[in-house]
C-alpha cells in the first residue's frame, strides 16, 4: 500500500478562511474610500495639488489598433508630476461592452477622475462615464466624441483614410466565438506608416504595427449611448495632420460636446508623438476637479 507523503499537508480551513476574506476585501466597492473627507489642498513646485485626496487620478483609454503601452510617454510625465496614472486595457470587443468593462474599472477608482481616451477609446470614455459622479473631467485626444445613436463609423469625416477600398486598408480575420459576419480587423502595415503614425520614425511605426490589436467589425457599426459630455466638462486635442479621424469631423465633435479645443500639428497618434501637448491638456482638465 503506498506511504502517504508527510509533506504533502491537507490545506488549512482557517488559513483558507482567511485568504477568503483578503480576497472579498479586495473585491469590496471603494465607496467608503471614496466618502473620505480630503485635508486641504496645497500646491508643489510644478503648480499641482499636493494634499492627500487632492489630486485626481488619470485613467487612460487607448483606442483600437493600439494598446496601453502608447500612453508610455504621457504616464512618465504625469507620473514626475505626482499623479496617479492607470491605463486601462480596453477590450476592442464592442462599444457596449467595452464600456461597460470600463464602467466597472472606474467603479474600483476612489474619486475624483480625470478620464482620457484616444481614438475609438473616445467613444468608450463617453459611454462609460456617463452616471459616474467620481469623473470630474473627460480629455478627448484625437478621439470620437459620438452622440446618442451615432456610431464610430459615421464619424470617420469625409476624406479619411479609413473610407477607402477596405481591401487595401484592413487584414480580416477570425477570432473564436463570433457572430456571424463578425471578424477582427487589422489595419495593413503601409496604412500605420503612411496614415495612422506618419509623424513617428518608420521603424516605430512598423512597431506599432506589428504590435497592434484588432477592433471588431461589429463594434465600429454599434450605437453609441447617453453621451457623458453632456454633463461632464471636456477638452479636446485636436490633430492637424489626422488622416484617421478627420480634423474636420474632430472639430465638429468637439465644438458639440463644448470642449475646450487644443490643436497639434499631429497626426492620429498624438500621444506618442507630442506627449508633452497631451500632458498640458490633461494637467489643464485636472483643474477643473478642485
Amino acid at each position: 500500500m503506498p506511504q502517504k507523503n508527510p509533506s504533502r499537508r491537507r490545506p488549512s480551513l482557517r488559513g483558507l478562511a482567511t485568504a477568503l476574506v483578503a480576497v472579498a476585501a479586495l473585491l469590496t466597492p471603494l465607496s467608503a474610500t471614496n466618502a473620505q473627507t480630503s485635508a486641504p489642498a496645497t500646491t508643489d513646485r510644478h503648480g499641482e495639488s499636493s494634499s492627500h485626496g487632492a489630486k485626481p487620478t488619470i485613467v487612460l483609454v487607448h483606442g483600437a489598433w493600439a494598446d496601453s503601452s502608447g500612453w508610455s510617454g504621457v504616464i512618465t510625465r504625469l507620473q514626475r508630476r505626482g499623479f496617479t496614472v492607470l491605463a486601462v486595457a480596453n477590450p476592442l470587443r464592442g462599444l457596449s461592452a467595452d464600456s461597460a468593462y470600463v464602467r466597472a474599472f472606474l467603479e474600483t477608482v476612489p474619486g475624483p477622475i480625470v478620464l482620457v481616451g484616444h481614438s475609438y477609446g473616445g467613444a468608450v470614455i463617453t459611454n462609460a462615464a456617463t452616471g459616474n459622479e467620481n469623473v470630474r473631467a473627460l480629455v478627448y485626444v484625437d478621439a470620437f466624441a459620438p452622440d446618442k445613436g451615432e456610431t464610430v463609423n459615421s464619424l470617420v469625416g469625409a476624406g479619411s483614410a479609413l473610407a477607402g477600398d477596405p481591401a487595401t486598408l484592413f487584414d480580416v480575420r477570425p477570432y473564436p466565438g463570433a457572430p456571424t459576419g463578425d471578424a477582427d480587423v487589422y489595419l495593413k502595415p503601409s496604412v500605420v506608416t503612411d496614415f495612422f503614425a506618419q509623424d513617428l520614425p518608420r521603424r516605430e511605426a512598423l512597431v506599432l504595427a506589428a504590435t497592434q490589436r484588432p477592433l471588431t467589425l461589429a463594434a465600429g457599426t454599434e450605437p453609441s449611448g447617453e453621451p457623458a459630455w453632456k454633463t461632464i466638462p471636456s477638452w479636446y486635442l485636436l490633430g492637424t495632420r489626422d488622416r484617421i479621424i478627420t480634423p474636420a469631423s474632430q472639430l465638429f465633435m468637439a465644438e458639440r460636446a463644448g470642449a475646450d479645443i487644443t490643436r497639434v500639428r499631429a497626426s492620429h497618434v498624438s500621444m506618442i508623438s507630442h506627449p508633452e501637448a497631451v500632458v498640458r491638456l490633461i494637467r489643464v482638465a485636472t483643474r477643473a476637479t478642485r
